[in-house]
């Protein structure tokens, strides 16, 4: 007679969990850095998203990762026409992100039932959670919002006027998707050797000439492109230009999508290589000061870029105590054991120091918005450091989690592969480490921004009001990293731009926990400032045992 078979232990499985309400930081964060009538507007939409991106959307999340877009050259009578053909649940969640949550709208128009465009913090606390479901479908968002950005800033009265409005409506039939091409196959992250060609026509337009090796959202309404219009060396001979993917005359314009990326992550979003054949373009800005130009469309897609890493950071971490509250292992729950708490702490701790960063970079870039020109350089500063070290982060949180689910973590059916496979697009797109961490010590050096990121420190530990001795350490810290990142700059020794990086990123961090605490009554906040300080900017003894108190407190309760 056949034994019936034994019970197994159901794995815990958190499809369903509404990822707005599992976050035990979310709405006080928000409620401390957006005013309080907008806090309210947006809360229940918050809470909607946070359901959809914990079931549905991140149910169209996989789909859509499993079937990525597909490229036809020819249509079936034998015309060229380049046609990117996309999944349906890949559709839905353009609906979602482009439509009902406003994501390239909010911040340029009234949108979403409020009465005028939001402040940056609120956009990204939105893309905050719905990244946290999807990945991919961000970098449109955020290249569409970036583009209506630049455009209106540099762009002709004439372009502002035709394109503005689509690019930050919220009606499906009417949005036009944005993109920057800058990629060529023997520049990388080197703009000044840009081939690209741009030749000016007698109508005052230009065609543009040459192949662009790695352009997302390759099938976008509009572009921003770099191409070299002077004939002079380097980056004074190249110019920004818009490119419609539909020329005025109605006519598809004259480039070619030659083929689509297969890539490691982002898999639900297309990503190509285009031939330029005397395409139509016009120019953004002034003649031969591109890069100048387009540093702000890259500048405000590296702050997207850490925000998603944020984001990736925030689902792995819910993940982890998911399963570390509800997994059994030698007679206990994973959380109990010393070892996984450990863990545990130390992943949150680098989670949340990349989202209060995002916090701090967004409000600096409101400011500098409205014309506060000491904000401007913070700005100009911040939104590098954020880059630089969250991505990085990023890369290690998204494994340690798959690591607390164990094998079902590396199985695509569980969010954790995917996660960590998006994970790794944040240390290379706009810029790699190494390019982002010169960037560091080029806002200090070009633009003095250090003098306004450490006044900016200090004011926030002013308002902390904490007990002397941590106070006095975090401002000797502040002290002597501003003094390490200003030789290093001085000295021109690129080999230290990363611990630039790292240190300021570390102690404004730091810093920004400890003011979120008092400010918000968390005093897990305070603990994970100590944890920076105690992990990631002071001497330690490797082999010396530690005091588990600060990262135990990080926790919340099991």
């Amino acid at each position: 007679m056949r034994a019936e078979p034994t019970a197994v232990a159901a794995i815990p499985d958190s499809r369903g969990t509404n990822l707005y309400r599992a976050d035990r930081d979310a709405a006080p964060l928000l409620q401390h850095y957006l005013p309080e009538d907008l806090f309210r507007h947006i809360e229940p939409k918050l809470d909607r998203l946070g359901a959809l991106a914990g079931d549905k959307l991140d149910r169209l999340a996989t789909i859509a990762d499993k079937n990525p877009p597909t490229l036809s050259v020819r249509s079936r009578t034998g015309q060229d026409a380049d046609t990117i053909e996309k999944h349906p649940a890949y559709l839905e969640m353009q609906a979602l992100a482009f439509g009902e949550f406003g994501l390239s709208a909010v911040s340029h128009r009234a949108a979403l039932g409020w009465h005028e465009a939001m402040p940056p913090a609120a956009k990204y606390a939105i893309a905050f959670l719905f990244t946290q479901a999807e990945f991919g479908l961000m970098c449109p968002v955020s290249m569409t919002d970036s583009l209506a950005r630049t455009l209106k800033r540099y762009g002709d009265p004439s372009l502002v006027a035709r394109y503005y409005d689509k690019l930050t409506t919220t009606d499906l039939d009417e949005l036009m998707q944005g993109a920057m091409f800058m990629t060529e196959q023997g520049a990388g992250s080197d703009i000044s050797a840009t081939e690209t060609r741009a030749d000016i026509q007698d109508d005052g337009t230009w065609r543009l000439t040459g192949e662009k090796w790695f352009c997302s959202n390759v099938d976008a309404d509009l572009a921003m492109v770099l191409a070299r219009s002077e004939d002079k060396p380097g980056l004074a001979g190249v110019s920004l230009f818009l490119l419609p993917k539909v020329k005025r005359d109605g006519l598809t314009n004259n480039y070619r999508i030659l083929r689509l990326k297969d890539k490691l992550g982002t898999r639900s979003m297309a990503s190509g290589e285009i031939r330029l054949s005397g395409a139509e373009a016009y120019l953004i800005g002034e003649r031969g000061r591109g890069f100048n130009q387009m540093a702000d469309m890259v500048n405000n897609s590296r702050l997207s870029n850490a925000m998603r890493a944020a984001a990736l950071m925030r689902r792995s971490v819910t993940e982890a105590m998911f399963i570390a509250r509800r997994r059994a292992a030698f007679g206990h729950r994973l959380i109990e054991l010393p070892l996984m708490r450990r863990q545990l702490a130390k992943m949150t701790v680098w989670a949340e120091q990349a989202r209060t960063m995002m916090f701090l970079t967004a409000e600096a870039l409101h400011r500098a918005n409205q014309g506060d020109a000491e904000c401007e350089k913070l700005a100009r500063i911040m939104t590098p450091l954020i880059k630089f070290r969250a991505c990085r982060d990023a890369r290690k949180v998204t494994g340690d989690a798959m690591e607390v689910r164990g094998g079902c973590g590396y199985i695509e059916e569980w969010p954790d592969a995917r996660l960590l496979r998006d994970a790794h697009l944040g240390s290379i797109w706009e810029g790699t480490s190494n390019i982002v961490a010169l960037d560091v010590v080029r806002a200090i050096g070009r633009n003095q921004a250090l003098p306004v990121l450490k006044a900016a420190n200090e004011k926030l530990l002013a308002q902390a009001g904490l007990d002397g001795t941590l106070n006095a350490l975090l401002a000797e810290t502040l002290e002597k990293v501003c003094r390490f990142a200003a030789k290093v700059t001085d000295d021109k020794d690129e080999r230290l731009a990363r611990q630039v990086g790292s240190s300021l990123y570390h102690i404004t961090s730091a810093i920004g926990l400890a003011h979120e605490a008092a400010r918000i009554g968390a005093p897990h906040r305070l603990a994970m400032a100590r944890m920076v300080l105690q992990h990631r900017l002071l001497p330690r003894d490797p082999m010396a045992a530690e005091d588990d108190a600060a990262m135990l407190e990080t926790l919340p309760g099991s």
